[in-house]
């Protein structure tokens, strides 16, 4: 029986070098964003359920993206614990993330400075009015305050990772292109 070789492939593996204290730096900021994200629309969520008031969709919004960052994340360490972080997978899913960043951006500040907005409540209803001591009115002028405060954390925690996005955007380019040897 005759052997005959039609051809042989030769597995090539380019190595990436990623600068630690900037991806590391990335990736606690990009966790705590996506935490407080996703905590706080998770938050908004209960208090609507307990309001027994219907679910604005920004809500349900706000958590499935705080939970796709996180399994960003994931999916970026166990790539690094196995050395093989492509500058174009980080690139894809930060385009994807950051589109999703934006809209959640410009859906907050919809609903933070438009029309009827939480900003114009927020001042009206719990920066012009303090209250102290031990009653009941003081509980809830503190909750009403950290709703207020969690709607303008949330809408910089958007922006804060559509920031961190771009970046990883801008240093995967950086890697492919070898500049960080």
């Amino acid at each position: 029986m005759a052997r005959t070789v039609v051809g042989s492939a030769v597995v090539v593996r380019e190595r990436y070098y990623w600068p630690d204290a900037q991806l590391n730096i990335w990736t606690i900021i990009m966790l705590a964003t996506a935490g407080t994200i996703l905590g706080i629309n998770a938050q908004f969520m209960t208090q609507q359920s307990q309001l027994r008031q219907p679910t604005p969709w920004l809500f349900p919004y706000g958590v499935t993206v705080g939970s796709l960052a996180i399994a960003f994340i994931l999916i970026e360490l166990i790539l690094i614990m196995q050395q093989r972080l492509l500058p174009g997978i980080m690139m894809l899913l930060s385009f994807i993330l950051l589109v999703l960043f934006v809209t959640g951006i410009i859906a907050t500040a919809i609903q933070l400075f438009g029309g009827h907005n939480v900003n114009n409540l927020c001042q009206k209803y719990v920066n012009d009015m303090k209250f102290t001591g031990p009653s009941g009115n003081t509980l809830a002028w503190l909750q009403q305050n950290s709703i207020c405060q969690s709607w303008s954390a949330v809408f910089a925690f958007w922006i804060v990772g559509t920031v961190f996005l771009v970046w990883m955007m801008i240093m995967a380019s950086q890697v492919s292109q070898n500049q960080y040897d």
